[in-house]
C-alpha cells in the first residue's frame, strides 16, 4: 500500500517546508499551502491579543523612555509599531529553543542553556522525565491534502505510565493555554500524512493519535492540560479557516460596493 499522499494521487515527496529568512511555507506538488496556525491566527478575533499589544507597546514605551527620547518623532513612531512584533518574535524563539534543548538534554546531548532560559529548560526536562515521554514523532511537517492546510507539529509521544494511551502534543511558553490550542492541535491530528526523520512521508492515522495535550511550561513548573479533540472542534477549526480564506482577499470585498448611484436625470 502507498502512502496516503500517493493514495490520493498526490506524487510522494512533492511537500515540502521551505525556510525564508525567519519564515517559512509549506508546498504540495509544487503549489502553495495555507499554514495552519497563519489560518487560524487570521480567522478568529483575539481580543486578549488586542489588549496585550497595547499593552506591551505602553510597556515598551515606559521601559525605553531616554533611548526614545533622543530619536525623532518619526524613528520614535516606527519603533514602537513594531515593539509588540519583537516581543511577540521573542517570545516565540524562546519557545522552540526552550523545547529544542529540553529534547537534547533527554537524548543525553550536553547542551549550552542561556540562563534566561534555565528555569523553562529545567521544567521541560522535568515533564519529559516525570511522564516518562517515550517519543513517537518529534518537529514533523504535516499536510492535509483535501483542506490544503500545512504545518509543524512538536510531539506525538507515548507514555508507560498511560499504557494504549498515543498523545499529540504542542508545547507552550506563554503566560497561559488558551482555548484555541484544541483547533490547532486538531488540525495537525486531522493531516493525511507526517514526514519522518528521513522526509518520507507517513499517515498520520497510523499512529493511533487517542489524546491532544498543551504542554504549559514555566520556569516554575509545568501543567500539562488534555484538550477537547473530535468532529465538533474539526468543524469551528474549518470555519475559522474558511473565514480567514474569504476575508484576506481584499479586492474581492472592495468589489462587493458597486459605483455611486445617482437619481434620474442628476449628473454624476
Amino acid at each position: 500500500m502507498g502512502t496516503q499522499a500517493q493514495m490520493k494521487g498526490i506524487a510522494a515527496g512533492r511537500f515540502k517546508r521551505r525556510k525564508f529568512g525567519r519564515g517559512h511555507a509549506y508546498y504540495l506538488d509544487g503549489e502553495k499551502l495555507d499554514g495552519v496556525t497563519t489560518m487560524l491566527g487570521d480567522g478568529v478575533r483575539k481580543k486578549a491579543l488586542e489588549e496585550w499589544a497595547g499593552n506591551v507597546t505602553a510597556d515598551y514605551a515606559v521601559d525605553h523612555w531616554d533611548e526614545l527620547a533622543g530619536m525623532s518623532f518619526s524613528q520614535r513612531l516606527a519603533t514602537l509599531k513594531k515593539a509588540r512584533y519583537e516581543v511577540r518574535d521573542e517570545a516565540a524563539r524562546r519557545g522552540t529553543e526552550v523545547h529544542n534543548l529540553a529534547e537534547q538534554i533527554t537524548h543525553g546531548v550536553e547542551v549550552a542553556v542561556p540562563d534566561e532560559l534555565a528555569g523553562h529548560v529545567n521544567s521541560a526536562v522535568r515533564f519529559l522525565d516525570e511522564w516518562q515521554v517515550e517519543h513517537v514523532v518529534t518537529e514533523a511537517s504535516c499536510c492535509n491534502i483535501d483542506e490544503r492546510l500545512g504545518g509543524t507539529l512538536d510531539l506525538i509521544f507515548r507514555s508507560p505510565l498511560f499504557p494504549g494511551r498515543v498523545f499529540l502534543a504542542d508545547w507552550k511558553t506563554s503566560k497561559d493555554i488558551y482555548g484555541e490550542v484544541a483547533f490547532q492541535l486538531e488540525c495537525y491530528g486531522r493531516a493525511d500524512f507526517y514526514l519522518d526523520a528521513d522526509g518520507e512521508e507517513q499517515a498520520m492515522s497510523a499512529l493511533g493519535i487517542t489524546d491532544h495535550v498543551a504542554i504549559h511550561v514555566r520556569s516554575d513548573g509545568y501543567t500539562v492540560y488534555p484538550m477537547e479533540r473530535g468532529d465538533g472542534v474539526w468543524s469551528i477549526a474549518k470555519t475559522i479557516i474558511a473565514n480567514a480564506r474569504n476575508t484576506r482577499d481584499s479586492d474581492r470585498i472592495r468589489s462587493l460596493r458597486g459605483d455611486a448611484m445617482y437619481l434620474p436625470g442628476v449628473a454624476a
